[in-house]
Parts: C-alpha cells; sequence; structure tokens
C-alpha cells in the first residue's frame, strides 16, 4: 500500500480535475483526511467519495470539498460560518484558507468528535457550536463567507439575513427524491444572486427538533 502522504497527493491529483485553485490543492495535499475518519481504512480515507461517520451523517465527496471551498473565494481573512461541521474535514480545509470559522452541529456527539480531530490537526481558529443549522450563529454575524454542507429543501431566511453585503452563500439546495443544484449566492444590495454550479448529492439538513 502506497504511504499515506502518497495516497493523499494522489487523491489531490484527483480533485484537481475539478478545482483550479492551488491554495485550494496544497491546503488539500496537506490535510490528513485520515484523521476525520479513524474507523475506517486509510485507502477509503482517500478514496474520491462520502464515507459514512454515523448519526446519518458522511464526509463529504473530497472533489466536493474542493469546489466548495473553491466556490468560496478566500484570501485569507474572511470569517466563515460552516452549517454542517460533520466530521470536520470541511472546516479543517477551511480554516487554512480563511481567517476563522464557526461552524455548527446539530448532533452533540458528531460536534465532539470534530472538536477532537480538529485539535489534532491543529486547526486552531475553528470554534464548533452545538445547535440548529437552520438558525445560523445571529449573535456572531454577519459573515462574510457562509457554506453549508448538508442539503435544505429551500433557502434558511437566517442564513441569507447572517450573510454579509458583498458575502458569498454556498449551499447545496434540494430534496433527497430529486436533484441537488449546488448554488452560490453573492449578496449585492441585500439581495442575492444566484450561480448554479451543478447537480451534487448531500444528505438533508434536518432541525434539531428532529435529532433523536
Amino acid at each position: 500500500m502506497p504511504s499515506e502522504s502518497g495516497l493523499r497527493a494522489a487523491l489531490v491529483e484527483i480533485v484537481a480535475q475539478e478545482v483550479r485553485s492551488a491554495r485550494v490543492l496544497d491546503v488539500m495535499r496537506a490535510m490528513p483526511r485520515h484523521a476525520f475518519v479513524p474507523e475506517h481504512p486509510l485507502g477509503d480515507a482517500y478514496a474520491d467519495h462520502p464515507l459514512p461517520i454515523g448519526h446519518g451523517a458522511t464526509i463529504s465527496q473530497p472533489t466536493v470539498v474542493g469546489m466548495m471551498s473553491e466556490a468560496l473565494e478566500l484570501d485569507g481573512t474572511q470569517r466563515i460560518l460552516e452549517v454542517g461541521t460533520g466530521s470536520g474535514y470541511q472546516a479543517a480545509v477551511l480554516s487554512r484558507l480563511a481567517g476563522h470559522v464557526d461552524t455548527i452541529e446539530v448532533v452533540p456527539e458528531l460536534a465532539e468528535r470534530a472538536m477532537r480531530a480538529l485539535r489534532e490537526v491543529g486547526a486552531s481558529n475553528v470554534d464548533v457550536h452545538v445547535g440548529d443549522g437552520w438558525a445560523g450563529l445571529p449573535a456572531l454575524a454577519p459573515f462574510d463567507r457562509i457554506v453549508v454542507t448538508a442539503a435544505p429543501d429551500h433557502l434558511p431566511e437566517a442564513l441569507v439575513d447572517q450573510l454579509a453585503e458583498g458575502g458569498l452563500l454556498v449551499v447545496p439546495v434540494g430534496p433527497q427524491t430529486s436533484d441537488q443544484r449546488l448554488e452560490k449566492h453573492k449578496k449585492r444590495d441585500g439581495r442575492l444572486v444566484r450561480e448554479d454550479l451543478g447537480a451534487v448529492r448531500f444528505v438533508p439538513m434536518v432541525h434539531a427538533d428532529d435529532v433523536g
């Protein structure tokens, strides 16, 4: 079996077929994805597909992580809200591309797991919050960027309100029964300008009341 660093480099070669940002690719080349899925074999951790992490959640496909990170157009200064911490991998990648990341997870066990992994990789500029992502984090708003890593069936109004003027929101939207679209919204004069980034498949974005 190739070394962990070799597996990581091979994965980034695949991601680079869709992602052009050298900064994003460099971060993914350096980020140990296996730290976020310790229950899976090393080869699976560096395959370009999602993996289950329990509680109905997954760690996203690496190519999609790269695409969403690139779509946020980060220069190292932005404050990001991530909705759907999951394993913590997306937040870890963003931590090396932005100024600060606040990430919210509805499942307490996943939030705790993500905090441990983020500490392990040294992502000290990430704060993990337990709460309902549909509500966002109004006390900390506005955010320069918002990224959602689960699919709501419609755009949550609270997240739109918490996006700063000139900011970007990247979110997969659509029901589980049909195609979801990865959408990029720019806030201009209080309104959103939408760009369609293509078809995707994410787990549904749930409310806190739906978590058992």
